[in-house]
C-alpha cells in the first residue's frame, strides 16, 4: 500500500520570499497526482503537485483552480 501523501507542504514565496503552505486538494480517486495549492499572504497564489510528470506540468500550468485530471 502507498504511503499517503502529506496534507500540507511549506515552501517560499516566488514573490515576497515568506514561506507559504500548500494544502493537498481534494484529489480524484486517482493515484497519478496529487495537486496542492495555497496563498500568500501578499496574494500570490502557490501550486505544486507530486505525481505522474505530465500531470503535473498540465495541473501547475493551468492556472485555474476547477482543473481535473482526466484520462486519456
Amino acid at each position: 500500500m502507498p504511503a499517503k501523501p502529506a496534507r500540507t507542504l511549506t515552501f517560499k514565496c516566488r514573490k515576497c520570499a515568506k514561506p507559504v503552505q500548500v494544502f493537498l486538494q481534494k484529489v480524484s480517486a486517482c493515484s497519478h497526482i496529487q495537486p496542492y495549492q495555497g496563498i500568500c499572504k501578499c496574494g500570490e497564489v502557490l501550486r505544486h503537485a507530486t505525481g505522474q510528470k505530465d500531470a503535473v506540468e498540465s495541473f501547475i500550468s493551468s492556472g485555474d483552480s476547477s482543473w481535473v485530471h482526466h484520462h486519456h
